[in-house]
């Protein structure tokens, strides 16, 4: 018999974890934006038990302060709530402990990329290559424009983090699904 296990039900085999880390310049516009709308999607779709979430900046501008409060606002809106989260720099530890980290942009990346291992550079990617309905290459950083900015900001955001959380499930899929005989296989 061929079960398949989602990450909520109970098993003896050990269920897959998957981690994200968000990541922006200074970690309090786009990177905790990503940070709360994934998590509301990935609590929604009963994963948070399993898929980890974080934010951080390449730059330690904001240490400690919550996003912005446009960021704030504007996510409020549409239900996400970014009030518990406060700016830090990324770690050299963040490039160990998480599976994906996706940088906003082409700058964040390059920073990204110049201090992460290099055995690890493999799961550096850019936000936007999880977008299904939007084209663009970078999330755009609002800080100096307008409010227009923040809600072109959450509308790539929203869809990049919905296909993000399709590749998430296609990871827990793949990596809970017990062994199948041979003869199984199609």
């Amino acid at each position: 018999m061929n079960e398949i296990l989602t990450p909520t039900e109970t098993s003896t085999a050990p269920q897959a974890t998957f981690s994200v880390l968000f990541l922006c310049m200074g970690n309090i516009c786009r990177s905790p934006t990503a940070h709360g709308v994934f998590r509301h999607l990935v609590k929604e779709a009963s994963l948070d038990a399993v898929v980890h979430i974080s934010s951080a900046g390449t730059h330690n501008y904001h240490p400690g302060k919550p996003p912005d409060s446009r960021s704030q606002h504007t996510a409020a809106q549409r239900g996400y709530d970014l009030s518990d989260l406060r700016a830090r720099q990324i770690t050299e530890a963040d490039f160990i402990e998480n599976d994906l980290l996706l940088a906003m942009d082409w700058e964040n990346l390059a920073l990204a990329e110049y201090a992460c291992p290099p055995a690890m550079r493999y799961k550096l990617r850019r936000l936007t290559e999880f977008c299904q309905q939007h084209d663009a290459a970078v999330v755009p950083d609002p800080y100096y424009g307008g409010e227009e900015g923040f809600a072109q900001v959450l509308n790539l955001i929203e869809d990049a983090c919905s296909g993000l959380l399709d590749h998430v499930r296609r990871h827990l899929h793949h990596n809970t699904r017990p062994q199948e005989a041979q003869g199984d296989r199609q």
